[in-house]
């Protein structure tokens, strides 16, 4: 295989993990929601805090993957260029975000309350903005 053809499939492979974290991202923060609406309710409470562990987890295994795979276009084809500084740095907000919510998870597992269902639909908002930004840096490369 040459150099190119491996670019394009290394390329592919990093887009569709990271579309599988951001789908974490996105839906995590809307169990959290489903959590704060559902108490006293044990067993959707329980359903939902297990169906949280199994996302949380599979998102880390997602990031980690996409992550290789942007040192591998990063080192070995060469991609640099200022707008990959500035996506990198919107990358590390959205990954902030996913940890934020990862401890959430894990404090309502210990017994602590959640932001309010409002607070979270908020929080759950925010990472589409910022994708925009990642799109568009990658897209139109303006410095």
């Amino acid at each position: 295989m040459d150099k190119a053809s491996l670019y394009f499939w290394v390329k592919t492979f990093h887009l569709v993990f990271v579309i599988a974290w951001m789908a974490t991202v996105f839906y995590l923060p809307r169990i959290l929601v489903n959590l704060t609406e559902t108490t006293g309710q044990p067993d959707v409470q329980a359903r939902l805090l297990l169906m949280g562990r199994k996302l949380y987890r599979f998102g880390h295994n997602m990031f980690g993957l996409a992550m290789i795979l942007g040192l591998v276009l990063w080192l070995y084809f060469g991609v640099t260029g200022g707008w990959l500084h500035a996506k990198l740095t919107l990358v590390v907000l959205v990954l902030a975000h996913f940890i934020i919510a990862g401890r959430w998870l894990k404090g309502v597992e210990k017994g602590r309350a959640l932001p309010s269902s409002f607070t979270l639909r908020l929080f759950n908002e925010a990472p589409v903005i910022v994708l925009i930004g990642i799109v568009w840096l990658v897209l139109a490369k303006p410095f």
